[in-house]
């Protein structure tokens, strides 16, 4: 009886020690990591839509034939630089028409004015009637107002005429010319058109929560750096400004437009480009975290903490802002808190696990390599 109950406890024995090996063996070991508290930038993109400082359509204001085209697609011009002659002997006709009737004008006011002159002689003789003055003064005003009038012709016969040299507006590269020598235009017709490129702006949109916070805390010059990314990948080479912003929020995206203003001696930009706003904003006593330690439920974010008995625990967060790979946290973690860094899959509210830290630095070192 002595030997059952010798046998029984040893087996007691064993069991409980098999049984704490075993939970010894179903603690895992996790990678943690402290948040970390620094000072760091935030870059935010935004598709951009590219246009000349000025970008202006070259139409004729008269019908007439193409003469003759001084200038090729893409070649720079100076303000003033002849770019198209259109057909323009019936203006040049009309012109000395109109110069000719000015003439005539001038003989028939003089010869009215003489005609004045020797009436008034007349009348003081008391030769002629004071109604015969006032006939010759009243044709004499008459011619006056007529020379008005072909001055006027004259000067719109001018004008016709200088419209059919069609000069540069300014300083710009001439962009597709869609007709030929010899082609009948009409009044209206494009011709061309030309961009002024030597600063370019840039239009993009944000939404209303980085609107508020662009102009609450980012809208210092010093404090913000604007830079455009170049549909290669490339940087422009010349940072820009905000220079303006829309009065109101567009009703279907909810999003208002910025405008930003480039350099861009090297006319490398054109009109009609494509590219990214890169907006760098300051981040100071930033709470820091990989982006691989949380997890979504129900549109909001959660991480897993250990505790001091290395229990895990969930915890909701709210986050400042977005940082490639990284998170800055608005709430919910302290810089002491121990956060699973990987592995969260396997993890649920209330498991033991062991612990492993790994520095914060380290992580983002190993971020910036991948």
């Amino acid at each position: 009886m002595k030997r059952t109950i010798v046998l029984l406890c040893i087996c007691m024995c064993f069991a409980a020690c098999e049984s704490t090996q075993k939970n010894k063996e179903e603690i895992s070991k996790f990678k943690v990591v402290n948040p970390l508290l620094t000072d760091t930038l935030s870059v935010h993109e935004y598709i951009a839509d590219i246009q000349s400082l000025q970008n202006v359509e070259i139409r004729t204001k008269i019908n007439g034939y193409l003469e003759k085209i001084h200038v090729d697609e893409g070649m720079p011009v100076k303000a003033g630089q002849l770019l198209f002659s259109l057909n323009n002997k019936e203006l040049k006709q009309e012109l000395l028409k109109a110069r000719a009737m000015l003439k005539t004008a001038f003989a028939e006011s003089k010869t009215a004015e003489i005609e004045v002159q020797n009436i008034k002689k007349l009348v003081d003789k008391k030769i002629v009637a004071k109604s015969e003055l006032d006939k010759a003064e009243a044709i004499l005003e008459a011619t006056k107002a007529k020379i008005e009038a072909e001055k006027a012709h004259e000067q719109s016969a001018q004008i016709s005429l200088e419209l059919t040299q069609i000069k540069a507006p300014f300083n710009g590269t001439i962009n597709r010319i869609p007709f030929k020598i010899g082609s009948l235009v009409n009044e209206g017709t494009m011709l061309t058109s030309i961009s002024n490129n030597k600063e370019v702006y840039a239009y993009f949109s944000v939404s209303e929560k980085e609107y508020l916070e662009y102009i609450t805390l980012g809208a210092k010059e010093e404090e913000n750096k604007i830079t455009l990314l170049l549909a290669n990948g490339e940087n422009h080479n010349y940072p820009g400004k905000i220079e303006t912003i829309d009065g109101e929020f567009d009703k279907n995206t909810g999003n208002i437009a910025f405008r930003a203003k480039f350099p861009n001696p090297k006319l490398l930009l054109k009109h009609g480009s494509s590219g990214k706003i890169q907006l760098t904003k300051k981040l100071k006593n930033a709470l820091i975290i990989p982006q691989k330690s949380t997890f979504e439920i129900q549109d909001k974010l959660f991480v897993y903490v250990v505790d001091e008995t290395n229990k895990v625990k969930e915890r909701e967060i709210t986050i400042l802002d977005r940082i490639p790979n990284l998170y800055a946290v608005a709430s919910g973690l302290k810089p002491n808190d121990k956060v699973i860094y990987e592995g969260i899959q396997n993890l649920k509210q209330g498991m033991v696990v062991e612990p492993q830290v790994v520095s914060m630095k380290t992580i983002i070192n190993q971020l910036k390599t991948n």
